[in-house]
Parts: C-alpha cells; sequence; structure tokens
C-alpha cells in the first residue's frame, strides 16, 4: 500500500509563531483558508501548530504568505 496517493485530501501540520489566543487562530485560519484547495483549518495558539487539510499538498509560499498576511511568523512545516 503506497503512502504517496494521488486521490483524496492530504492533512499538512505547520508552525507559526505569534499566536496568543483565540483572535489569533481565527486570523490565521481566515487567511489560510482562502488559499486554493484548502478543505478545512485548525490553528491551536497553545502549541502554535496549525493543521491544514486540502485536496492536494501545498506550496509553503502559499501557506507563508496567508501566515503573513494574518500578521503572524511562519516557522515551516512540522517535524
Amino acid at each position: 500500500m503506497s503512502t504517496e496517493s494521488t486521490t483524496g485530501p492530504v492533512t499538512a501540520t505547520y508552525r507559526v509563531k505569534g499566536m496568543t489566543c483565540g483572535h489569533c487562530e481565527g486570523a490565521v485560519t481566515e487567511e489560510i483558508s482562502a488559499v486554493e484547495g484548502v478543505a478545512s483549518v485548525r490553528a491551536v495558539a497553545a502549541t502554535g501548530l496549525v493543521t491544514v487539510v486540502s485536496a492536494a499538498p501545498l506550496a509553503d509560499e502559499a501557506v507563508r504568505a496567508a501566515v503573513d498576511e494574518a500578521g503572524y511568523e511562519f516557522a515551516g512545516p512540522a517535524s
């Protein structure tokens, strides 16, 4: 069974610096949700993690631009 499927949703987790509250989570969620292909976003200020489900893998630059627009710092994919 291959782990690299071309069908179905893709889940990726990113680190975002500067989120401290629910408002922060909402701002990040709103901006990333506007990226083409994004199905859902879950931002957690306490951990600084943002989980994104999309139709296809997203370019890091698209996520970085959305996080920048929200006013926070994109720290890259979470390991």
